[in-house]
């Protein structure tokens, strides 16, 4: 647990002790959430920023947010006592219904902070936001193309905000662009269509011999490079597969054994969750081994 003053000027109230928590294991999360926090809170504040013992380095599947909403509520138990609110360090819903329900405090998770500061810069904004968070999002969306928001649920977070960033960048809905695009390089009605299926015990030991390669070939070290460059953990590069979980053992938090088995598993359940996606979005495609395309195909 770290404890620290804010630096930034606010408007001069009663000092506040404000709680951060991040139910992950990864400190380096705690540490940039941190930074942001004390970069806008008024003179005094005092913000406690606690980070999880144990449970998941980051939220990959629904498994992990649910042990991080379960670490979330337990922090908040332990630590709250003598705040006067609590800031949630998450991207999905972890525990944020249950700490309100508990708490008599404002609690207020990042990507809703983020959320609102997009909203008052409104514009050419780059929007982020993540899980149910993304209903204002919508609503922005329905404003500036209501034709691509009746296509889309209020809480798909990726596809609203491909679609803002379209409208904001190029004027034009994102309906707009699919309509009028390219015609397709390729005949479907007169093309083979084969999705090339690995067995999954040896898709998995692939996975796991590349990320050996990966290692051997200096990934350690890249991921230093990368930790200490400071940028936001919630960055793309910043969650890639394995990145998490290196940042960990170079913090001393696990061993390398384990860090390599973390992005393993990660990459293994990413591989599962690809494969149900092309199931549902390509139903009229053949999965085929690949020692059988030719004979398929031929």
């Amino acid at each position: 647990m770290q404890t620290v003053p804010a630096d930034i000027a606010g408007d001069g109230g009663s000092p506040l002790r404000i709680l951060l928590i991040n139910p992950n294991t990864s400190a380096f999360v705690t540490e940039a959430c941190d930074a942001v926090a004390r970069r806008h809170a008024a003179p005094g504040t005092e913000i406690v920023a606690v980070t999880a013992s144990r449970g998941v380095p980051i939220i990959g599947c629904r498994t992990e947010n649910a042990i991080a909403a379960a670490m979330t509520v337990e922090l908040a138990a332990e630590h709250a006592e003598g705040c006067d609110a609590v800031v949630l360090a998450v991207s999905f819903d972890s525990g944020l219904a249950a700490v309100r329900e508990l708490l008599a405090i404002p609690v207020v998770g990042m990507s809703e902070a983020a959320m609102l500061t997009a909203c008052l810069l409104g514009g050419r904004f780059a929007y982020l936001t993540f899980g149910s968070r993304a209903v204002p999002l919508y609503e922005e969306l329905r404003q500036r193309d209501p034709d691509s928001a009746s296509r889309l649920m209020p809480a798909d977070r990726s596809r609203i905000t491909r679609a803002l960033e379209v409208v904001l960048a190029t004027g034009r809905s994102l309906t707009d662009w699919h309509r009028d695009g390219m015609k397709p390089a390729i005949d479907a009605t007169r093309a083979i269509k084969i999705f090339l299926k690995v067995e999954r015990e040896e898709l998995y030991r692939r996975i796991n011999a590349r990320f050996d390669a990966m290692l051997a070939a200096g990934a350690l070290e890249e991921v230093r490079a990368l930790a200490a460059r400071g940028l936001d953990p919630t960055l793309p590069a910043m969650k890639a597969h394995g990145v998490p979980w290196l940042i960990q053992h170079l913090n001393g938090e696990i061993s390398l054994d384990e860090a390599a088995e973390g992005g393993k598993r990660d990459t293994r359940r990413y591989t599962k969750r690809q494969g149900t996606w092309f199931r549902h979005q390509l139903p009229d495609w053949s999965w085929v081994a690949p020692e059988q395309v030719e004979e398929r195909v031929s």
